[in-house]
């Protein structure tokens, strides 16, 4: 019974010290793999992706924003350089063209071929001064109306498909003062036309 006790105690202490070893042996490279260190490196890996993933949203995003000013830009500059040539437009009427000046220098150099021989003074006042004072008008009228026509057409551009988004307040003001200029150019016009201001003088 002693002996056999005995051998029992040292199978007992046998297999405590094998059971000891495994549990001090070292950890494989699987198990290095799945400790803490691994969690945190796929945690790191994780957060690196997400802020490259937000970095090309942001970036896409950019580049979206970017392109719509791109195509934007076009239209707002186009409105602008109307609203400026309105404005130009109808300062011309009201002071005068180079066009109008030539033209009624022309109208009076014929009038004066045509009463250089025998021609009475109201004929001659028709035909060298009447003639060319209508002509001036007339060019002055032409200035006008094509000032009038690019304003409203600025003012009316976004309601015609323009892009998204207001209109530029100097655009409006600069267009709206070309149409004033311009309906204000035509008035005159027309009054110096049907001779209702300042008329010709009669003989």
């Amino acid at each position: 019974m002693a002996t056999k006790t005995a051998d029992e105690a040292g199978a007992t202490e046998a297999g405590e010290a094998t059971e000891t070893a495994e549990a001090t042996e070292p950890l494989d490279d699987e198990a290095r793999a799945e400790g803490p260190d691994a969690a945190e490196s796929t945690n790191a890996a994780e957060s690196a992706d997400a802020a490259e993933t937000m970095h090309d949203a942001e970036a896409a995003a950019t580049e979206a924003g970017a392109e719509g000013m791109k195509e934007a830009a076009p239209s707002g500059v186009g409105q602008g350089a109307g609203a400026v040539v309105s404005a130009a437009l109808g300062l011309v009427s009201l002071s005068g063209s180079w066009l109008g000046t030539v033209a009624g220098a022309r109208e009076q150099l014929i009038g004066q071929l045509r009463t250089s021989t025998s021609a009475s003074v109201a004929q001659q006042i028709k035909e060298v001064y009447g003639d060319a004072w209508h002509t001036t008008a007339l060019w002055g009228g032409l200035f006008a109306l094509l000032a009038l026509i690019v304003g409203v057409v600025v003012l009316a551009r976004p309601a015609f498909g323009a892009p998204a988004g207001p209109q530029a307040p100097w655009i409006k003001s600069v267009s709206w003062a070309g149409v004033t200029l311009g309906v204000l150019g035509l008035l005159l016009a027309v009054l110096k036309y049907t001779d209702a201001l300042l008329a010709l003088p009669s003989a």
